[in-house]
């Protein structure tokens, strides 16, 4: 296990930017290979500058007065053939303000580096194991890193779930110092994106929120909702009690002009409001219903 710990303030006078106060995880999945990144802050928008990962290849989470072309510089090194060692060393040799950079890097091998700069705010520090770094900065103190640690090895839950118990339980303890404002979470696996079309597999952000952290683990949960595709057990067909509870659905909300057998016309009108309410990619062949569909539209429309 590498520990990295910076705690002294010697900040050099020449930068002008904010620092990212920030304290994040980046992990691999060893059953699956995706990487996460899950991240949280008192900075506006702390994931359009800390995230950084490409499936198949690696993630990095860069902090601290970022240098944002850490993340694409690491990638590329990688693609290279280049080793985590040797990326994180030209780093060292090529910015005149690596002492006030703060970084995670995880490659697709599982090998990962945590560096912290001795000009980074205290708390600042580390923790990099097999699959895993940890880091932040202007922190409460050690043990946010530690619970961040503890939370996600002892966590039996999925991938995504796993990286945000580990910041929330960063937060609990502690977190950012100065306060709360943003959070961040990006997972990434191969042509995982929306349609298959990128790698993107969870790609959500809090921007400015007064508890950030949770309203992420809300916004996963939504996810979870409009994009996994329908589990078997909960696969049900359309006819008798389901048809009448669609069908009420359907006239509640307009789709259907009055209560009528089950057909073509309530297939297609099913289809138009799983369209509006963003379920399309959990619905299923005519006369199958996801019972998660069903149900999320009953709540919507109070049939």
């Amino acid at each position: 296990m590498q520990t990295s710990v910076h705690p002294k303030d010697t900040m050099t006078s020449s930068m002008s930017l904010k620092p990212i106060t920030t304290f994040s995880i980046v992990a691999r999945d060893s059953s699956t290979g995706d990487f996460g990144i899950a991240v949280a802050s008192k900075f506006l928008a702390v994931g359009s500058a800390v995230s950084f990962a490409e499936a198949t290849f690696g993630a990095i989470a860069t902090q601290s007065y970022a240098n944002t072309s850490y993340g694409p510089r690491t990638v590329a090194g990688l693609k290279a053939g280049l080793t985590l060692e040797s990326i994180h060393q030209s780093f060292a040799a090529t910015d005149d303000n690596y002492d006030l950079r703060q970084y995670g890097l995880l490659d697709a091998k599982g090998n990962s580096i945590t560096f912290t700069g001795k000009g980074c705010f205290p708390w600042a520090g580390g923790i990099a194991k097999e699959n895993l770094a940890i880091q932040g900065n202007i922190l409460a103190g050690p043990q946010v890193v530690n619970r961040m640690l503890e939370t996600y090895e002892s966590s039996s839950l999925t991938f995504p779930e796993k990286l945000l118990s580990a910041l929330q339980a960063g937060d609990d303890a502690g977190g950012d110092k100065r306060g709360k404002q943003s959070a961040a979470l990006l997972v990434v696996r191969k042509d995982g994106g929306y349609g298959g079309f990128d790698d993107r597999y969870i790609d959500l952000r809090v921007d400015d929120h007064t508890t950030p952290v949770p309203e992420l683990s809300r916004l996963l949960r939504l996810y979870h909702l409009y994009f996994d595709k329908p589990e078997q057990e909960n696969v049900i067909s359309i006819k008798g009690e389901i048809a009448e509870r669609l069908t009420n659905i359907l006239v509640k909300s307009g789709h259907l002009s009055k209560t009528q057998p089950w057909g073509e016309p309530s297939e297609k009108a099913l289809r138009d409001l799983a369209g509006i309410e963003n379920v399309e990619e959990r619905m299923l062949e005519p006369g199958l219903v996801d019972k998660v569909v069903l149900e999320h539209l009953e709540i919507l429309y109070r049939t």
